[in-house]
């Protein structure tokens, strides 16, 4: 009788025990309605992880005793974890160990490199300054035969699973090998007849992309500026032109909807008024489309073009300065008509 007075007990308490350890480690403690959640940890900042965390648990200090246990809270790690709906404190620890979940990072048109750091910033942890830096980096850009005037090119516009806690330098070396990726055999053969490097490429795609937003018509801008290469002729692409006005005045968010005649005499690597051949970068980050249409451009002897008053967004085109005159007479008058003078 002893014995078996001694067994209840002793079953008892490791029935509690049992049940303790069950509602700590594996009973649902999560509160929210979502099917996941993403939590951002960041590195050294434990008030705002358990304020962050906090929201979502039906019981925070369940949550710190297992934490404690399985010894995460002193090797926490950066970045942005998936947290399942129903599960209990064990499985949320591990998913704070080892459920790191990429980001999609997205850019387009992006003017300048700095322009770009901001939108990224946006997306992941580190700051715009913080990038810019790495962009900038002098033994990076020597490494690589690049400079400050054309780092840009090396960004090709897309959609990029990345990790929220990147450092900047892996960033930029991951859009360096994703550059590479997109410079594959047939573009690079391509690039090699047309006796353009891929960095002349790009800058002359950045010209097109500004000059026609329209992407059937890209293809016959880009045979135009290839012509006028050929012929050595300056470029004079008004895009340079307006970049030109914004790199001189210092002001980027400048809106120019006229070039002034004036303006053709600022004196810029980029103004194409005043150079021979193609500026030393690009003047927005040309999109994918702005590039291959100056890889297949259309073959034509157009050398001359001016917007199309009749068909917004297109272009008229001529071989000669008589066909040409026509057309910008036609534009001017538009262009009056409406009252732009700037």
């Amino acid at each position: 009788m002893k014995v078996l007075k001694t067994i209840i007990p002793v079953t008892i308490l490791l029935s509690v025990l049992a049940i303790d350890y069950y509602n700590k480690f594996y009973k649902e403690n999560t509160d929210f309605d979502e099917e996941t959640i993403f939590l951002y940890v960041i590195e050294g900042d434990s008030l705002s992880f358990a304020d962050s965390i906090s929201k979502y648990l039906k019981s925070t200090k369940t949550f710190y005793k297992v934490a404690e246990r399985l010894d995460y809270l002193k090797n926490k790690k950066t970045g942005r974890f998936k947290i399942k709906k129903g599960i209990g404190n064990n499985d949320i620890v591990r998913s704070l160990k080892f459920n790191n979940t990429p980001v999609t990072v997205t850019f387009n048109n992006q003017e300048r490199i700095e322009n770009l750091a901001g939108r990224i910033s946006k997306q992941i942890y580190e700051d715009s300054l913080s990038l810019i830096n790495s962009f900038k980096n002098e033994d990076f850009l020597m490494n690589n035969d690049l400079n400050e005037k054309n780092i840009l090119s090396i960004f090709i516009p897309n959609s990029y699973n990345i990790y929220w806690d990147i450092n900047p330098d892996d960033f930029r070396d991951k859009m360096l090998d994703e550059y590479k990726k997109f410079w594959n055999q047939d573009r690079s053969e391509k690039s090699k007849k047309l006796g353009l490097s891929k960095l002349e490429v790009i800058s002359l795609a950045s010209i097109v992309q500004i000059e026609s937003r329209k992407i059937d018509e890209r293809p016959r801008v880009a045979g135009l500026y290839i012509n006028r290469l050929r012929d050595k002729m300056r470029l004079q692409a008004d895009p340079t032109v307006i970049y030109t006005i914004k790199e001189y005045y210092k002001n980027f968010d400048t809106i120019i909807r006229r070039v002034l005649y004036r303006d053709l005499k600022l004196d810029s690597e980029f103004n194409t008024y005043k150079i021979k051949g193609l500026p030393p970068g690009p003047i927005t980050m040309p999109d994918i489309s702005a590039i291959d249409a100056v890889l297949n451009h259309e073959k034509h002897d157009y050398l001359f073009m001016v917007a199309n008053p009749s068909n917004r967004g297109y272009h008229l085109f001529a071989s000669d300065l008589t066909g040409h005159n026509r057309n910008k007479k036609a534009y001017i008058r538009w262009i009056n008509s409406k009252g732009i003078y700037r």
